[in-house]
Formats: structure tokens, sequence, C-alpha cells
């Protein structure tokens, strides 16, 4: 399983970004994806999931209500839209793909085993 991300870059605060992980090789529309993101000196942080229909979605509390996840499975592209960014968004950003099926987003980055090459976002105030 291949991930390319895109979409990192510097944004002012308030600002928004989009960032885009296509995925190859294997059926991309069977397999929940997520997204993960790591500041400097802090541990990975879970940011979103989304099943694998795109059905249902879930969110960290420190992006609830201002970031939204989405998918397109004809395409091979999980999305992670990021409005009213803040500068505590500043981070490495990592879109994931999980080891198996499941029912539903995962939160565990223990569950995923195959993940992008990261992208920096970085909010100025």
């Amino acid at each position: 399983v291949q991930l390319q991300a895109s979409g990192g870059g510097l944004v002012q605060a308030g600002g928004s970004l989009r960032h885009s992980c296509a995925a190859s090789g294997r059926t991309f529309s069977s397999y929940a994806m997520g997204w993960f993101r790591q500041a400097p000196g802090k541990e990975r942080e879970f940011v979103a999931g989304i099943s694998s229909s795109g059905g249902s979605t879930g969110y960290g509390d420190s992006v609830k209500g201002r970031f939204t996840i989405s998918r397109d499975n004809a395409k091979n592209t999980v999305y992670l839209q990021m409005n009213s960014l803040k500068p505590e968004d500043t981070a490495v950003y990592y879109c994931a793909a999980p080891t198996r099926k499941y029912g539903s987003w995962i939160q565990s980055p223990n569950s995923y085993a195959y993940w992008g090459q990261g992208t920096l976002v970085t909010v100025s105030s």
C-alpha cells in the first residue's frame, strides 16, 4: 500500500488548507482511513478518521468543528479540510491506512500499518 499526501503549507491563523492523500496497492473502498499529526516534541495525535464507505467519521477533540475528513472512493483519495486554523495546529500531518478491515473509523495509531510521507503545516499568528 502506498500513500501519497499533498497539501501542506504556510497559512495565517484563521485560514484554511486542504490535504489530499492518494492511495494505491489495494482496494481503497474496503478500508477505513485516518489522519494524524505530530508537532515538534509531542507524540503523534489522532486528527480524524473515516469509515470505508465514508458514512462514519470521527475527530480528535482539538479539531472538532474545524476540520472535516472526507473521501472519494472513485479517486482512491482521502481529504482533510482544515478551517479556522490556529498556531497550535502547526505540525506534520500524516494520512494512514489500517492493517485490516474495520467496521468503522479507528482512532488508535497502533491499528494503522501504512503511512504517508507527512506534510508540514505551519500556522502563523
